[in-house]
């Protein structure tokens, strides 16, 4: 059986990080070869060198212009990418916010996807406060990010904790500090095991 695992969350939660965590642990798991596909990776140059055209701003992500017309494309062309490999045999970590598609529940519906039955999919939404995000964002420096912080109070209306329906299937990983037992226990829920009794993925307090 081929997997399709989506590694979600809002900028600063530790995406990337994470899922270079799990792949080596996944192939292991489960003998299956597994293609790491990052937005950032995938669409990072490209999207630079659109935005410097259009505005003069190669580092732009979050203006209305860009959510408005590459943002589509590009999660398109990632999930497109997915299912090429896929239908190749090849399981796929995608790893981008995603946070419309989680929030719309996009990433459960196979149709919209372009997979079969015969496919396993989980969705791992990962989490820290505002306060560590905005932390994480200004100590990494990425010039993608200064929008984001000059403009911080439009962002933040777009972050959100999933609730409710949204939370269905949803495998809510809290990234704040987490420790190797905590990476076990989520290995599991993506693998569909019993958790263990002794560790758990413990929520961000709301």
């Amino acid at each position: 059986m081929s997997r399709l695992v989506f590694i979600c969350g809002h900028a600063g939660t530790g995406k990337t990080t994470l899922a270079r965590k799990l792949i080596g642990p996944l192939m292991q798991a489960t003998g299956s070869p597994f293609c790491l596909l990052d937005k950032d990776t995938l669409y990072g140059r490209y999207s630079a060198a659109a935005m410097h055209m259009l505005t003069g701003d190669a580092n732009d992500r979050d203006s209305p212009l860009f959510l408005d017309h590459l943002r589509e494309p590009e999660y398109r062309g990632l999930v497109d990418t997915a299912r090429d490999n896929l239908e190749l045999g090849v399981s796929a970590l995608v790893v981008a916010p995603l946070s419309r598609e989680v929030r719309e529940r996009r990433l459960f519906d196979r149709a919209w996807l372009g997979i079969g039955e015969d496919v396993s999919v989980r969705v791992v939404w990962v989490q820290v406060s505002e306060e560590t995000a905005h932390q994480r964002i200004m100590a990494r420096a990425n010039p993608n990010d200064a929008y984001k912080l000059a403009h911080w109070d439009e962002y933040r209306q777009r972050r959100f904790v999933p609730s409710g329906d949204m939370c269905n299937d949803l495998l809510m990983f809290d990234n704040t500090a987490p420790g190797a037992a905590d990476h076990d226990v989520l290995l599991a829920r993506i693998l569909g095991e019993p958790q263990a009794a002794s560790a758990t993925v413990h929520p961000l307090p709301v």
